[in-house]
């Protein structure tokens, strides 16, 4: 949430599983302060119980759908081209309170851009989220 708070520009999300509230608020918040903030999600968020992605989609944030894959298993984060948030580290409540979990925070925009560029080729087949 930290590095999202810090976002002055952009944050290009990829996750498996999204229901961690504080994380979807940050998300909420850089958005309406004018950082440009896009989402891809894994199909199963369609349907999950406690996603985010009704959350996030509802406040103007656009929410996509990566259903090409059996799952689309992506923790990451791109912070202003900059900053790169991965690891085991699911988007869940879950993964802040109950399990052991690895977050790498990478400075290096050269790799952020290959993280971009990655993130755009799932953004390409990849369908809008229209909620539940």
């Amino acid at each position: 949430m930290k590095a999202v708070d810090q976002a002055t520009n952009s944050v290009l999300v990829q996750a498996y599983s999204f229901t961690s509230a504080p994380i979807a608020k940050a998300l909420v918040e850089a958005h309406k302060h004018g950082v440009r903030i896009q989402i891809i999600l894994d199909k199963s968020q369609r349907t999950e119980k406690y996603s985010e992605a009704d959350f996030t989609a509802h406040a103007g944030i656009p929410t996509f759908i990566d259903a090409k894959h059996a799952i689309s298993h992506n923790k990451i984060m791109v912070i202003d081209r900059q900053t790169i948030l991965t690891g085991s580290f699911n988007f869940t409540k879950a993964a802040e309170d109950n399990n052991a979990e690895n977050l790498l925070v990478i400075q290096d925009a050269r790799l952020a851009a290959e993280y971009t560029a990655n993130w755009e080729v799932h953004l390409k087949h990849s369908e809008a989220y229209r909620g539940k």
